[in-house]
C-alpha cells in the first residue's frame, strides 16, 4: 500500500512541479552563492592591494565591508529559501498530499 502511495505522489504533476521548482531555486540560489564567495576568495588571491586598501582614515580596509556583505549575502539567500518553502513549497506539497489521499 504504501508503494502505491509513493508512485501516486511520483507521478503527480504537483509532484513534479513542486520538484522542478524546488530544484531550481535551489540551484540558482547554489550558484549565486558560489559566485559571491569564490568571487571574495578570488579578490582575495588575485587583488590583495584592491582589499587592503583603508576606507578613509581609519584602519578597516576595503576588505572588511566586502567580507561582511558575503555573509549577510549569505543569511539573505537563506531567508529567501526558507519565505518561499514556508510559503510556496508547503503550499504546494499540502495540495499535492491531500489530492493523493483522496
Amino acid at each position: 500500500m504504501a508503494d502505491s502511495i509513493v508512485q501516486r505522489i511520483q507521478r503527480h504533476p504537483q509532484y513534479l512541479e513542486l520538484r522542478r521548482k524546488r530544484n531550481a531555486l535551489g540551484a540558482l540560489l547554489t550558484v549565486l552563492m558560489l559566485l559571491a564567495y569564490y568571487g571574495y576568495v578570488a579578490l582575495i588571491a588575485f587583488n590583495k592591494p584592491f582589499l587592503a586598501a583603508p576606507l578613509g582614515a581609519g584602519v578597516t580596509t576595503v576588505g572588511v565591508p566586502i567580507g561582511m556583505a558575503v555573509i549577510v549575502f549569505t543569511i539573505a539567500i537563506t531567508g529567501l529559501y526558507v519565505y518561499r518553502a514556508n510559503k510556496e513549497f508547503d503550499a504546494l506539497t499540502q495540495s499535492l498530499l491531500k489530492d493523493v489521499h483522496q
